[in-house]
């Protein structure tokens, strides 16, 4: 593959926008699986699981927008809010600007206003609709694992920024919510597997027990504390020891639970809770998983001009949210995968975007081109934030070798907060 080279400065006027038009929309939006949140289709559809997979699936996969038309309303994503948070911590890292950490902290404290309601033995939160699977039904606000563990990173890497205490207590409630209330779906001496909700269910959803191992071992790193330090590694073993012996992993265990093969920004996911883990604990046994699952990531699930690949073994359609996790994840790595992640940014802005949002997905034949919101634009904003700050970093003698190390490494999770010697303008 060429390398490529971005203007930065346009990528980051593309950032300000998408964080401009999410803003004015009050971030609030369309979700990938709210068909049911339609008044209609819940009267129609809403009596049984397969009526309703229908609904969900219908609205999901056609070609246009129908929500307006159905009488879906636009709501907040817990998901989506910490990704918006996020990439306003990056750019304050980038330009140390008073408010763009503030317009984070705003967003932190929305996400705690709306945490999911219920008896549960910690902070805990979830989709603002009904959501039908083959194996589970969730009704409107039922945690998960997956939208808590990215809502801590949010809080988490406040912490990091900020050094203010407060930020650590809605993760330490996670921990409890993720090893008390999530069902336990394997604990041995070696392995530990939670669910993906607290239900009765028995589908291993392979990223949710290492997201959780990830959140745990940055909390024990940020606060001293070393509670739940076994379990983390315990969760992650649980996940490398899942890799196949061509370096990828299964959407489930086992791999015929889902029609989910080797897909795109799932295994994103477990390589930068990997990253993130092995970044916390100091515990490196599990470089060499890491690199090759890398290799496969790269090598398997993208294309030659950035773009996304739906599966592995599946091209279409190309899904921004792929893009976006590709950025992210090879961002910090252009060293080894020197253009990856310019050449994908490129991609997404050449064919995804027009101005303010980011479409869903590209067909073969056709563009979905709407926008849904946490979907498209908070995942390019968390993911256009860290790119561009990592390319000042790179690029920057505002920064020191030490600092610029950190960043571009990701050697303590990009851990220190600019002052005026390392704004960059």
């Amino acid at each position: 593959m060429a390398t490529s080279t971005v203007n930065i400065e346009k990528l980051e006027q593309v950032l300000d926008e998408v964080l401009l038009w999410s803003a004015t929309q009050g971030y609030r939006g369309y979700n990938k699986h709210d068909g049911l949140n339609s008044p209609i289709l819940k009267l129609l559809l809403g009596w049984g699981k397969w009526p309703r997979i229908l609904a969900i699936q219908g609205v999901m996969r056609f070609p246009v927008n129908l929500r307006p038309a159905l009488l879906v309303p636009k709501t907040y994503n817990p998901k989506g809010l910490a990704l918006f948070a996020l990439a306003f911590i990056d750019r304050y890292r980038t330009h140390g600007r008073s408010e763009y950490l503030a317009q984070a902290e705003e967003l932190l404290e929305l996400l705690l206003s709306i945490r999911s309601p219920g008896n549960w033995a910690g902070n805990c939160w979830g989709y603002h609709y009904p959501w039908q699977d083959p194996g589970f039904y969730a009704p409107t606000d039922t945690p998960n694992a997956v939208v808590t563990s990215f809502v801590c990173e949010a809080f988490l890497e406040a912490f990091r920024v900020t050094s203010k205490p407060a930020y650590l207590e809605p993760v330490a409630g996670a921990i409890r919510f993720f090893l008390n209330d999530l069902t336990v779906l394997k604990n041995d001496r070696s392995e530990m597997c939670l669910a993906y909700m607290p239900m009765p269910m028995t589908m291993r959803v392979m990223d949710v027990s290492i997201l959780i191992g990830a959140v745990i071992a940055e909390f024990n790193k940020l606060s001293g504390d070393k509670n739940h330090k076994e379990d983390a590694e315990r969760l992650v073993q649980y996940v490398v020891n899942r890799q196949t012996d061509y370096d990828a992993w299964f959407y489930t265990d086992p791999p015929n639970d889902s029609h989910i093969r080797h897909d795109n920004y799932h295994t994103g996911f477990i390589l930068d809770a990997l990253w993130r883990y092995m970044a916390s604990s100091g515990d490196d046994r599990y470089e060499d998983v890491y690199w090759k699952g890398l290799d496969f990531y790269a090598n398997k699930l993208f294309n030659d001009d950035g773009s996304p690949r739906w599966m592995s073994d599946q091209n279409y359609p190309h899904d921004i949210h792929g893009a976006a996790q590709g950025i992210l994840t090879f961002a910090r790595h252009n060293d080894r995968y020197p253009g990856f992640a310019p050449r994908t940014c490129a991609w997404a802005v050449k064919n995804m975007y027009t101005p303010g949002r980011f479409y869903y997905q590209r067909a073969r034949s056709f563009t979905r081109g709407f926008t849904l919101l946490r979907w498209c634009n908070a995942w390019m904003a968390r993911a256009l934030g860290d790119f561009c700050m990592q390319e000042r970093a790179t690029n920057s003698s505002s920064y020191s070798s030490a600092e610029r190390a950190q960043v571009v490494t990701g050697d303590c999770l990009h851990g220190f907060a600019p002052d005026a010697s390392t704004v960059v303008t």
